[in-house]
This record gives C-alpha cells, structure tokens and sequence, in this order.
C-alpha cells in the first residue's frame, strides 16, 4: 500500500540506541560517521558496492538521501517499515525487497512501534557504467532476502576474520549476484520481457495503454495486474519510469541539447518533460549536464 505524503527535503539519519546494525564498506564508503567503525573491503570496489549489511532498525529511525548517486537495494527479512516510492511511502514486509535507481531520492524509516529487520546493498556508480536497473527492473516485488544476507554475513565474517583475497573476492560477488537476481529476473513473465524491452528499443513511439496491451497480447486489465505484481508499477507509471532512466542516460552520456532527449524518449514538449523528470529526479534535466 502506498500513501501520499510529503517528501523529505534534506539528508539527514535518525538512528535510535534500540538499532544495531553489520555493514562491511567498500572504497569510500565508510566516509558516513554511523559506518566509520564498520570493516572495509576494497574488493567490493570491483563491484561497484559503497557499502552493504545487516540492519536491525526501531522507531525512531530514518535515513534520507535527497540525491543518491548509485542504486539501493533493500531486503525485508522480517518486521516492516517504508520506503519512498515514486513520490510516496510503500510498505515493504518479510518476503519483499525494493530496487531504486541512482539519482533519485533514497528515504526510509520505521513504522512506529514495529522492528524491521533488512539487508541492504548501496552501490556507487560511475555514470558511463552499464546500469543496474534496467528497463524490466522491478522497484518492488517478492524475494527471499535470506541468500543475500548469509552472502553478507560471509563477508563480514571474512574480513574480520581470515581476510584472505581469494575468499573475499567470492563473497563479494555472491552479493552482488543476489542484487542482480532482482534487478534482473530470469522468471519475469516472458510478455513483458517482449513488452518492455520494445518499449526501451522505441521510447519516442505514442504509447498507449492498449497499444502496450498488445504488445503484450493480453487485455489492459490484465496488463495492469501483470505490472503491478511484477515491476510494482502500473504500466503508464512504468512507461514513465524506463523513458526518464533513458533520458538520464542520455543527459550523461551525450551531448544531445535537453529538447532533442525529450523528444527522443517521447515527451511531447519541454515543459512535460523537464516537470516529470523533476518530480522523479528532485532536480531539473539542467543539472545533470
């Protein structure tokens, strides 16, 4: 369930004494003073990973990112609390992980009077990286978070303990691999696969609701409950979300003048495009050139 309400303006960190936590930190990531005494393994630099653990929060806890500059991915082991989605708090329970991508606000927090257990991986990503999150990324959905938090607990354990290079570096891609199982998913209903990846290959096309629909060759109510328990998002919401990744890519990585970009990921005008792309992003296209 997702409820309206004002996002947050500032960073800032709210951990309460009833919290504990493990991370393990790779190359700057331990720069946060609640991870300064957290171990560190340069290896996940390979992967691209600033820094992942174990969190065991209570009320009062939040933690904002206005402008988080690589993708996050948390996992509920158990308990619940929320996350800001797309511009609104979404519950996420035991049995659920969120995906947001980079450049987007990260705010989290408990739910008065209820324990939330998580594993959460946060990524630092250079902006000619491939992508993690991709157009058939889910930003919520089922998953069974426990292989990534033995994968977590493995590294801690690793390098606080033997350390060794070799061990490491197998721990460290075993979280990463537990990330990528969401971020990509191999049992994704194959009519979105077909749907979203056109969708990605023609962004500037006039999509409609029936015309994803067909795409998909079901009807556009079945669509729609395809979406939303897959991807977490209805199929305009995501249609939304793949063409302002695209355009966040473009705006990093050419030189394309910010009308071009709209026009080729399917706004209309300049106005839509920069008021969408602001609402996600918390910032103008003008910022990321």
């Amino acid at each position: 369930m997702k409820t309206k309400s004002k996002a947050p303006t500032s960073d800032h960190e709210i951990i309460g004494k009833g919290t504990k936590f493990r991370a393990v930190c790779g190359p700057g990531g331990g720069e946060r003073s609640w991870l300064s005494e957290e171990p560190e393994c340069p290896l996940l630099g390979g992967c691209n990973i600033s820094h992942t653990g174990i969190m065991e929060a209570k009320s009062p806890y939040e933690i904002v990112r206005t402008d988080q500059s690589g993708t996050f991915m948390l996992a509920c082991l158990g308990g619940e609390g929320v996350i800001m989605v797309d511009g609104s708090w979404k519950a996420i329970r035991g049995g659920q992980a969120c995906l947001l991508p980079p450049f987007v606000m990260n705010s989290l927090k408990c739910v008065p009077g209820k324990a939330w257990s998580f594993a959460w991986v946060r990524y630092e990503e250079p902006r000619d990286a491939k992508p993690i999150v991709s157009s058939v990324s889910p930003v919520t959905g089922s998953y069974d978070g426990d292989c990534l938090a033995q994968a977590i607990r493995g590294l801690r354990g690793e390098c606080t303990g033997g350390n060794t290079p070799a061990a490491l570096h197998q721990w460290c891609s075993l979280v990463n691999h537990y990330v990528m199982r969401f971020a990509e998913p191999s049992d994704l209903d194959a009519r979105l696969w077909r749907l979203w990846n056109e969708v990605a290959r023609k962004p500037s096309h006039d999509w409609t609701l029936e015309a994803l629909a067909a795409i998909a060759c079901v009807s556009t109510e079945h669509l729609r409950r395809l979406c939303l328990r897959e991807l977490g998002r209805s199929p305009m919401r995501h249609l939304t979300f793949v063409r302002l990744q695209l355009a966040m890519r473009m705006l990093t990585s050419t030189g394309d003048k910010i009308e071009t970009i709209a026009r080729k990921v399917g706004f209309s005008g300049i106005h839509s495009f920069s008021g969408a792309f602001s609402t996600r992003f918390g910032k103008p296209p003008s910022a990321f050139r």
